[in-house]
């Protein structure tokens, strides 16, 4: 959006459809909110977590790439329907469920980004903390609550804030932190060992897989139950393919390249390999001179607070979709208050990140992976644009609930949870997981197959197959009166 934004203003805006009067901009303005969100220095920190499944730096590069590209793409199918309907994503997600019944995919989403903001707060707070240390300052619990404070004033601040204050803030964060991330490269590429990548070995097809499942999940599929949260005020009039060009260059463009780079790095040392799954960020100052320290506690937090600002904001929106009636700015306050508690638990409580970090991705990937399914599905499908009033009456077109749609989901779910697993056993009472490998003759729990997250990418083609298998009910919908 290329209209400056008053950020004097706190937008009041929370599931209605935008005015005519106040839909602005080009879709080549979607590339700042999605790349400022992308660009935090935890891309790096991926690389380690992919070549954690045992593959090469071939397999790892061409894995990232395709990964990160298909998943974003998924998003700016999912940010049409923001052009066309100028409503929230999980408002528009009423026209493949019912407008009780999305209340269902609602919550999911309002846990994955609550979740996701948590996940980001946590790690600005102990990044912030490894930097103290490693100049010698206190990192301890002064410190660490001082950092809690800052950067949940910050990301709460925005989100009450809202819509245009959020533009302007990611527009800042993005020349900031792309320029303070290429001088990170720059000081960092001599660490990289080209004899340690070489003698990587290469994994097997089941190896591959599960590096990819996590790349999917920890970039697009992480963002698609909100893609078309910034494309609804544009518009309608908007370049299609503008909108999912540009949201999927702005998504892909900066997790593509530091996915890989972070691949060079952890592949060159086993000791920052190792050392990434405590502390994903902090890390990576083990790579620096101390004068760039500071700097690279600005970028990490500046990236970290970019993704978590539009993930609140979200959340917030997600959480009105889901029934619950407050106003926008009070919903984002409330998640904020989920995110803080989230944030101080993960801080000072637990003694891993990667571990329970990678389990929540994995299990709340493949509900949203079904949903996205039966959304893009939907999305693609349609031809005419979304009857705006009826999104919010559920005796109107698109229903009370629909089933055929939360079928698939559950369909969807029950399939995915089964093929996927805990490889990590925490938290241990997701253990559960994997019950199908077993009897589809994948070598169970223990098997190769367990490793490779399959229930994501079978909740995604549910999904998918599935409501093209039920297109009537969409043409039945458009042809109402």
């Amino acid at each position: 959006m290329s209209t400056a934004p008053d950020v004097r203003t706190v937008e009041l805006q929370g599931t209605d459809v935008i005015a005519e009067s106040e839909r602005k901009g080009r879709p080549s303005g979607l590339f700042w909110p999605w790349f400022a969100a992308n660009i935090s220095v935890l891309g790096l920190s991926y690389g380690s977590f992919v070549l954690g499944f045992g593959i090469s730096l071939a397999q790892a590069t061409i894995v990232t790439v395709v990964g990160v590209v298909f998943s974003f793409l998924l998003c700016g199918i999912v940010a049409i329907a923001g052009k066309r309907g100028s409503a929230p994503t999980m408002v528009l997600s009423r026209a493949a469920f019912g407008v009780r019944g999305n209340r269902l995919p609602s919550f999911l989403s309002w846990v994955l980004t609550v979740g996701w903001e948590t996940a980001l707060a946590s790690l600005a707070v102990l990044a912030t903390s490894t930097v103290f240390r490693e100049l010698g300052w206190d990192d301890g619990v002064v410190t660490k609550l001082v950092a809690l404070v800052v950067v949940a004033a910050l990301v709460i601040g925005a989100g009450i804030a809202g819509f245009d204050v959020i533009m302007r803030l990611q527009t800042w964060i993005t020349v900031i932190t792309a320029v303070l991330t290429v001088v990170y490269i720059v000081l960092a590429a001599p660490s990289i060992d080209l004899g340690a990548l070489a003698a990587l070995p290469a994994g097997s097809a089941q190896q591959v897989i599960g590096a990819l499942v996590l790349v999917m999940t920890g970039f697009g599929l992480g963002w698609v139950n909100a893609a078309a949260d910034y494309s609804r005020y544009l518009p309608r009039t908007a370049s299609t393919r503008g909108v999912v060009g540009w949201t999927t260059f702005g998504g892909a463009l900066a997790p593509a390249i530091l996915v890989v780079i972070g691949v060079l790095l952890a592949g060159s040392s086993k000791q920052l390999n190792t050392a990434i799954g405590a502390d994903p960020i902090g890390a990576l100052t083990t790579l620096l001179p101390v004068w760039f320290l500071v700097p690279f506690a600005i970028v990490a937090i500046l990236g970290l607070v970019g993704g978590a600002v539009l993930d609140i904001y979200s959340s917030g929106l997600a959480l009105l979709s889901a029934g619950v009636r407050i106003p926008r700015p009070v919903a984002a306050g409330v998640d904020g208050v989920f995110m803080i508690a989230g944030a101080i638990y993960v801080v000072f409580f637990a003694s891993d990140f990667i571990s329970p970090f990678q389990a929540f991705l994995v299990t709340l990937g493949v509900p949203v992976a079904a949903w996205c399914g039966v959304f893009v599905a939907d999305v693609l499908l349609r031809r005419t644009a979304y009857a705006e009033d009826e999104l919010f009456d559920r005796r109107g077109r698109y229903g009370d609930v629909r089933w055929s749609a939360i079928g698939l989901v559950l369909l969807g779910t029950a399939l995915g949870w089964g093929l996927v697993t805990n490889t990590y056993g925490v938290p241990s009472w997701l253990n559960w997981q994997g019950y199908l490998l077993e009897p589809f003759g994948l070598g169970g729990r223990t098997g190769a197959w367990a490793y490779a997250n399959l229930g994501v990418l079978v909740a995604l083609v549910v999904g998918f197959l599935g409501t093209l298998a039920t297109r009537g009910s969409i043409r039945r919908q458009e042809h109402s009166a």
